[in-house]
């Protein structure tokens, strides 16, 4: 999790030779995480609507209960590439987070789990393991038979697998220019474009159901769509329903200035944790997103809808456990900026609080 922003800075900084950012204080660490985001997206083939690509008319039919049509599909896969690969269907990236390899719009990996059967069912819609293993020597001549190897698509994958793919790391810890480029080559192929649809479209059905469980008296909003979106990709889904009645019983309960300082001591939470030692992604973002919130917070500018998705993304960011709760700080900013329209990610800042 975190991203190919983080994953690339990272890179960059043990290709320094700098001691991590995260771990210096507040100032160096904000200058050093500038070099982390690249000034133009590299060139690739980008996230967006293919015209051979088809969606089953059964499954449009479900996500129209959420108000996407193909055009909401597609704009949603974009948006979603764009913190994991800047946009690109590929973006092959190695063991920077011990997940080996990820790959794809959705940073599918080995260590989770989640790239194994989109490799399988690229395989498998050849219908003929002939056909198939001609097409992957063609895409991936070298690589291309240890990454369909039994050992590797297997969960957890085998010695023998993860041993392989170390191998293809240079002395800088990345992957290698040929794995990359086979890597590329598959998951920019048409057919690999349709598995990662369908993959993503599996993840829609789930978003529509977390969502039908937690509003199920809606509305279903655009803003709430997205937002179960982040959190469906980055933690598997909204809270569990006993958790959101509790929330519910507590906000109802609050008194009109009690709602407002808890908010604000949320913010607080965000912005401790964010100078904290272990918590990466966010140095160049946290003060910035404290201002812009709690201006908007203070101008009355935040509506009932958002009020309860902060408190709910509250709930779930402080339950992030990739590497021991890394990452929490940046699922918050994630989310907040959705909900509120306002916010920086990655160091790319969207919006404003007027007042500010």
């Amino acid at each position: 999790m975190g991203g190919f922003f983080l994953k690339i800075g990272l890179a960059l900084l043990g290709m320094a030779g700098a001691q991590p950012a995260f771990a210096q204080d507040v100032a160096t660490s904000a200058q050093q995480e500038v070099v982390h985001l690249p000034t133009f997206p590299p060139p690739c083939r980008r996230v967006g609507d293919v015209p051979t690509l088809t969606i089953d008319p059964a499954i449009a039919a479900d996500l129209a209960e959420i108000g996407l049509d193909r055009a909401g599909v597609f704009e949603r896969m974009k948006e979603t590439s764009i913190p994991e690969t800047m946009g690109c269907w590929a973006m092959p990236v190695g063991d920077f987070d011990g997940q080996l390899i990820s790959v794809g719009m959705a940073q599918w990996n080995f260590g989770t789990g989640s790239l194994q059967p989109v490799l399988a069912e690229w395989r498998d819609s050849f219908h003929s393991h002939r056909k198939a293993k001609r097409a992957l020597k063609e895409l991936a001549p070298v690589y291309g038979k240890l990454l369909f190897s039994k050992g590797c698509l297997s969960d957890p994958v085998t010695d023998k697998c993860r041993n392989g793919i170390l191998a293809a790391h240079g002395p800088d810890g990345k992957l290698n220019p040929e794995m990359i480029s086979e890597l590329t080559a598959l998951f920019e192929s048409d057919r690999m474009l349709e598995v990662q649809l369908n993959h993503y479209l599996a993840v829609l059905e789930k978003v529509r159901g977390d969502l039908q469980r937690v509003f199920p008296d809606g509305p279903i909003t655009m803003r709430k769509v997205r937002w179960a979106i982040d959190m469906r990709v980055q933690q598997g889904g909204l809270p569990p329903s006993d958790d959101i009645a509790r929330l519910r019983r507590k906000i109802a309960a609050m008194t009109p200035a009690a709602r407002w300082t808890r908010l604000d001591a949320i913010f607080a939470w965000y912005e401790a944790i964010s100078q904290s030692l272990d918590q990466d992604g966010v140095s160049r973002d946290y003060a910035w997103n404290v201002g812009q919130w709690r201006c908007l917070m203070r101008s009355g500018q935040i509506d009932d809808e958002q009020y309860e998705l902060l408190a709910i993304t509250f709930l779930r960011s402080r339950s992030a456990t990739g590497n021991s709760g890394r990452w929490q700080a940046l699922t918050f900013s994630r989310r907040a900026k959705i909900v509120l329209g306002v916010g920086s990610v990655s160091g790319v800042q969207n919006g404003s609080c007027a007042g500010a």
